[in-house]
């Protein structure tokens, strides 16, 4: 028998069409287009100027010659011109790039020629780290310089082209269209991986669409939230919350740089809804002075991910009043993908118990398809016991395209049909992830990751340096930290202070090592170092401290 549903009811225009996240901006510009969309400083912005301006900044892009599969790299912090170049960027068909600002004109300039981008956007903060990279360049790009009024630092002017004169020129209707494919690039992030060179993860408009609105139902963010810039928006675009807020029709309050009295006080001034960040972000607030919190008596959210968040931050938050609630993701899956999500019955247990609860890594994103622990030979899931390990995968929307120019590594991280994270965990009886350790070297600190390989490469190039292993380390501030052992050359002897010196000269200085171990490393029969030794000895150095 036919099946009569097989024929005659095709995809047309009137039915299907193509999902991109930019939507969220038209939409909440005509239903809302008085209410305001960004506050940062004296400055406000309403939904219908944030699209007029993102069309402007669309339209000056496409006269400069910027067209679809385009690279537009920018060095902001978060402020409204971020937040447009989120919208005004994709609309061309351009792919956006948000460089990392605490990173080295090295790394910087490897990224702009990876990523072959036409023209790099930069706060004048940056401009010391701008000048550098550019002229490491193999080519010119052009650069838009963003003077904001907020900054009064230091910083040179590059060139001639400022960013409002450069939205001045683009016209207010410019008529951007919907991806001819969702499949297509919406933005590129790079993630430093297992090794020293980053690797580029590209999102594509369905994923960014879904996991945008994912935030809200998976967090249960009511309409019109306000949101405070807390986490960069540079890091997974922000965990893809520039697009949420606008399907949110909420308030972002921006904010150029983290400090608990600010954070504290945008709280209490704009009423902040919503944030998000690092566990280092949350201890700021529960370690501020007590008046500094005084005033803020409505219900705050907030979201917390990077390393598993210490005890104290979700007991901490809990004292202070502020709703945390974890989530897990890495850069290759749109930020979270996954989610603590509570239960009632958990009010009922004691702080102990709750804290032990909520601080899992839990279950998958509504608009996720899926996230397990196997065995990755296997590819078999483990036992619900809470002992077995195995590593943790995901599938579905809301994971990456893939590495730029990378097929090799995008086919290995996708083996058996899921994509593998490196992190080693255990499923409980319940069916929540809890992480358990980390089997790609890589070091979380602050939100940010740091290649073990690239800070070992570094070391080694020191003349007393015989072998060094770099492993993380925890940290009450940042989650984890690098810390380093070294065993040095016979007869030759070296401090932790000129290590210090060495490395901060050589490489971003989050990603020098906090603590320097000096002794033999164990190595196995085959003189591989025994990595999982050195983290119980780093383990156990920073419980002693």
């Amino acid at each position: 028998m036919s099946n009569p549903y097989a024929s005659g009811l095709d995809k047309n225009a009137a039915n299907h069409v193509q999902l991109t996240p930019l939507t969220f901006l038209e939409r909440s510009a005509y239903v809302y287009p008085k209410r305001v969309a960004m506050i940062h400083g004296h400055r406000r912005y309403t939904w219908a100027e944030a699209y007029t301006r993102s069309r402007r900044l669309a339209s000056a892009l496409t006269q400069r010659g910027i067209v679809e599969g385009d690279t537009v790299a920018v060095m902001l912090n978060n402020t409204p011109e971020m937040l447009e170049c989120h919208f005004g960027v994709p609309m061309t068909g351009a792919v956006l790039n948000t460089l990392n600002t605490r990173l080295d004109p090295e790394s910087i300039a490897f990224m702009l020629n990876h990523g072959e981008a036409k023209m790099l956007i930069a706060d004048r903060e940056y401009s010391p780290m701008v000048k550098r990279a550019l002229e490491l360049l193999e080519r010119s790009i052009m650069l838009v310089e963003v003077d904001d009024t907020e900054y009064t630092g230091p910083g040179d002017r590059l060139g001639d082209l400022d960013y409002e004169a450069f939205l001045a020129g683009g016209d207010p209707n410019y008529a951007w269209q919907n991806p001819a494919d969702e499949w297509n690039a919406i933005s590129l992030n790079y993630t430093s991986g297992t090794t020293g060179n980053p690797k580029g993860v590209v999102y594509h408009h369905r994923g960014a669409y879904l996991n945008a609105v994912s935030n809200i139902v998976s967090w249960g963010m009511p309409p019109q939230a306000v949101y405070l810039w807390t986490l960069p928006m540079f890091h997974c675009n922000g965990w893809c919350f520039p697009w949420t807020i606008a399907a949110n029709s909420g308030t972002n309050v921006c904010l150029r740089r983290v400090d608990a009295k600010l954070v504290l006080d945008a709280i209490r001034e704009h009423q902040v809804t919503h944030y998000c960040g690092a566990p280092i972000v949350h201890s700021m607030l529960i370690n501020a002075p007590a008046e500094w919190r005084a005033g803020i008596n409505h219900k705050v959210s907030a979201l917390v991910a990077a390393a598993p968040p210490p005890a104290a931050v979700i007991e901490g938050m809990e004292t202070i009043g502020f709703n945390i609630t974890h989530v897990y993701g890495l850069t290759e899956t749109y930020g979270p993908a996954a989610v603590c999500a509570k239960h009632v019955e958990w009010d009922a247990l004691s702080i102990d118990q709750r804290t032990e609860r909520n601080g899992r890594q839990g279950v998958r994103y509504h608009m996720q398809e899926g996230v397990t622990v196997m065995d990755p030979l296997t590819m078999q899931p483990v036992p619900w016991d809470g002992e077995t390990m195995g590593e943790i995968m995901f599938r579905g929307n809301i994971v990456m395209k893939g590495y730029l120019k990378n097929p090799k590594a995008s086919e290995e991280s996708f083996s058996g049909g899921w994509y593998h994270t490196g992190d080693l965990a255990v499923m409980q009886p319940d069916g929540y992830v809890k992480i358990k350790d980390r089997s790609k070297d890589v070091i979380i600190s602050g939100g940010e990751n740091i290649s073990s390989v690239e800070i070992e490469d570094t070391l080694y190039r020191h003349p007393a340096v015989m072998s060094v292993a770099v492993v993380a380390t925890p940290d009450p501030k940042w989650g984890e930290v690098p810390c380093a052992f070294v065993e040095t050359k016979e007869g030759v002897n070296a401090t932790a202070e000129e290590l210090t010196a060495f490395c901060r000269e050589r490489m971003a200085h989050f990603k020098v090592p906090k603590r320097f171990i000096f002794e033999a490393l164990p190595k196995t029969s085959t003189g591989k170092i025994q990595k999982y030794v050195l983290r119980q000895r780093a383990k156990s150095a920073a419980a002693i401290e």
